[in-house]
């Protein structure tokens, strides 16, 4: 169980601790799943529907392999809560949003108001993404 988390969701955290994607593929009845660097996001995408955690885990700062996966689970259609976990660091939280992240338990606690801070750094961006917010260049032209 996480011992810190961040969540920016209305609904009730996940209690149920997160088993593997190999354990998922093989059991399929959990409702929380962890991905690892080098698991492939796409093997959760038939059972979507009844996942309502999912964490992605950085080991390392470096390590930008769950922007991906978060990205391709969002873009797909899933709604539960998606939670980066690991070396999580306050510069992160922004891009982690963009590609869907909307819960965080970083290794090292990160206070309420720092991470709010750090979300409303840009409140203009370039880039279209599952966040919805639409890209500077779009509301120029009325878009």
């Amino acid at each position: 169980m996480v011992d810190h988390c961040l969540r920016y969701r209305d609904d009730e955290p996940v209690g149920d601790p997160a088993v593997t994607v190999d354990a998922f593929a093989e059991h399929g009845n959990a409702t929380a799943v962890r991905i690892e660097p080098g698991d492939d996001a796409r093997m959760l995408l038939p059972q979507l529907g009844r996942i309502a955690l999912i964490e992605i885990n950085f080991p390392a700062y470096g390590d930008g392999r769950g922007y991906s996966a978060a990205r391709i689970l969002r873009e797909h259609g899933y709604t539960g809560e998606l939670r980066a976990v690991g070396d999580v660091l306050i510069d992160q939280l922004s891009h982690m949003r963009r590609c869907g992240f909307d819960a965080f338990a970083p290794d090292k606690p990160i206070t309420q108001e720092a991470a709010d801070k750090a979300l409303a750094t840009w409140p203009e961006v370039y880039q279209k993404t599952v966040d919805g917010r639409s890209p500077i260049w779009a509301l120029r032209h009325g878009r």
